[in-house]
């Protein structure tokens, strides 16, 4: 059986892929910051297989080589590991710029000098829609970026940062030869599986429980996350798999959302206020044409993936 590495393991999409490789069979290796923080690494140690066939790995994106161990040896790396949106970091440079950048080629160079066979890059949706002529070139496909200088006029440094780091691994692939695959997800909604949530989810259930006193100006795509997971999968398995790969379901502005979740679950105190950032409510489609002749499954719905985030936080006392 082949043997993955998955960095940053606590991560939700992370952890979901550490779930599907050991559900599969596979040895899996994953690193984290901090091995010894039982309350944030603890479940992992509790997935199916996990004693017997999961090894957990320390490791930095921010130091040069700290990946070398837990990729030697491995038939494939799927770099997930990114700090996510820090909407009021003072210091984001140094907290989402330089992690998500440095980190990806940190351990996209380990991949390299252990010679492993394919290495997919979590991206995002958002090194693809943020342009000035979005309207005009949607739908989106992988053919298209997002313009950094667009991103440094709208403060738009997590889409910023994610654009020059996915450039920079085609770039170093290219150079180096190494079978890059990258996976676009939209905004990743879906159950909770860490104890904690983690990025998009605290998201929502800020959102819901109108504790920020506004919700995003935003007009996103989303997807379940057991989709991006068998995105990912597919990513690494499929020999037919290649360059990028848009993995989103519907468009639509989180009014929209709030909308939707009010009908359904009217008992909760959900943001009314729409923020009045600009730059990233453009109207716009995703082309998944690439995914569905790799004979991917239809998409989950919204009412899907919000569903089973709802009831997640439920069980876990959240909401």
């Amino acid at each position: 059986m082949p043997e993955f590495c998955v960095t940053g393991g606590t991560g939700f999409i992370a952890a979901y892929l550490v779930k599907a490789l050991l559900e599969k069979g596979h040895t899996v290796r994953t690193t984290v910051r901090n091995p010894g923080d039982v309350e944030k690494v603890g479940f992992l140690t509790q997935l199916s297989g996990a004693k017997e066939r999961l090894k957990i790995l320390k490791a930095d994106l921010l130091v040069e080589g700290s990946f070398d161990e837990a990729v030697k040896g491995v038939d494939g790396v799927f770099h997930t590991a990114s700090p996510v949106l820090v909407p009021y970091d003072e210091n984001v440079q140094a907290n989402l710029i330089d992690p998500c950048i440095k980190g990806t080629l940190n351990v996209l160079n380990s991949s390299i000098k252990a010679n492993v066979k394919r290495f997919v890059l979590t991206s995002s949706c958002s090194s693809i829609r943020y342009r000035d002529d979005v309207q005009q070139v949607s739908p989106l496909n992988e053919s298209h970026w997002t313009d950094p200088e667009y991103c440094k006029r709208h403060n738009l440094w997590y889409a910023y940062a994610k654009t020059i780091a996915e450039r920079e691994a085609w770039r170093i692939a290219e150079e180096k030869g190494m079978d890059l695959v990258v996976v676009n997800p939209s905004f990743v909604v879906g159950p909770l599986l860490a104890p904690q949530p983690t990025s998009t989810l605290l998201l929502i259930l800020s959102i819901v429980k109108g504790i920020k006193g506004e919700y995003p100006n935003t007009t996103v795509g989303f997807v379940h996350i057991n989709d991006v997971v068998t995105a990912h999968l597919l990513a690494m398995e499929d020999s037919n798999a290649s360059n990028r790969l848009i993995c989103s379901s519907t468009v639509a502005h989180w009014s929209q959302i709030i909308q939707m979740l009010r009908d359904k679950y009217p008992s909760y105190p959900y943001e009314n206020k729409c923020s009045d950032h600009k730059g990233d409510n453009n109207p716009h489609s995703m082309d998944t044409t690439k995914l569905t002749q790799l004979g991917f499954p239809p998409f989950k719905t919204l009412e899907e993936m919000f569903d089973d985030c709802i009831k997640s936080f439920q069980d876990k006392g959240l909401l």
